[in-house]
């Protein structure tokens, strides 16, 4: 895929962040010297893990070179360095290991996650969130329209580009022999957005991105339309106009 765009993915920064932030509130460390932040994207759950832990040696990774750039700018004090979680590994043992909604791109990530908590030092902690709405409307709808119209075979690459995640109680299963406690939970957060345009926004540098990218200018308009009029049924709009967009998350906090 294109590489990703840290301004468009930004545009809802406060809604994408505060999961990190939940996520980071269950971290059971007073504090870290050496954390990682995998999947930092621009920086802004890097960011968070500065101010949790201003003493610690703090490193970013991610695999697009300008959300490390952006990410360079906006934290100078951190490291951050290229990398591809599906073989990436820390260099030295992590007391935190961090990575909000990244892992549900990465194939086979629940074996990345076992060896990932392998590398942790005595008392370290793997803290991982990921979206977990592919059931949801806005990305059934995705798929919907993936099949019904002359982009059908360009998309089917599409349909794939992610996988259901399994449920809760088997990452439990993978990460409780390697770690001394384990902690796994679902969240779906509603978060008010300025009506469906705004949905389409916030998936345009997420979940449609698989979608999209293979298109041309004009299949992308008609693609989006067909989206759009998937969603207005499931999407109506609430008293003050805003409609509120479903988000579930599945949390992972595992401590070595």
């Amino acid at each position: 895929m294109a590489d990703w765009n840290p301004q468009l993915y930004t545009r809802f920064e406060d809604e994408r962040t505060r999961p990190a932030r939940d996520l980071l509130m269950a971290v059971p460390l007073g504090d870290a010297r050496r954390v990682f932040d995998l999947g930092c994207g621009p920086g802004n759950s890097t960011e968070l893990l500065a101010a949790r832990y201003p003493g610690a040696r703090l490193t970013g990774v991610d695999s697009s070179r300008a959300m490390l750039e952006s990410a360079r700018e906006r934290l100078p004090q951190a490291e951050f360095v290229g990398g591809d979680l599906r073989d990436w590994a820390p260099p030295e043992a992590a007391d935190l290991l961090f990575s909000n909604a990244v892992f549900q791109w990465v194939p086979d990530h629940a074996a990345v996650l076992a060896r990932l908590a392998q590398t942790l030092a005595p008392g370290g902690v793997l803290a991982v969130q990921m979206p977990d709405n592919l059931g949801e409307p806005s990305h059934v709808a995705m798929r919907e329209a993936a099949v019904d119209g002359p982009w059908k075979n360009k998309l089917e690459g599409a349909l794939g580009a992610r996988q259901v995640l399994p449920p809760p109680g088997e990452y439990y299963d993978l990460l409780r022999p390697l770690c001394a406690r384990v902690d796994v939970w679902r969240t779906a957060y509603q978060h008010p957005l300025a009506g469906l345009p705004a949905i389409v926004e916030w998936l345009k540098s997420t979940g449609l991105r698989p979608f999209l990218e293979p298109l041309d200018e004009d299949e992308r308009e008609a693609f989006l339309g067909n989206y759009r009029s998937r969603l207005a049924f499931h999407y109506p709009a609430r008293v003050d106009g805003t409609v509120l967009l479903a988000f579930p998350r599945l949390f992972i906090v595992a401590q070595r």
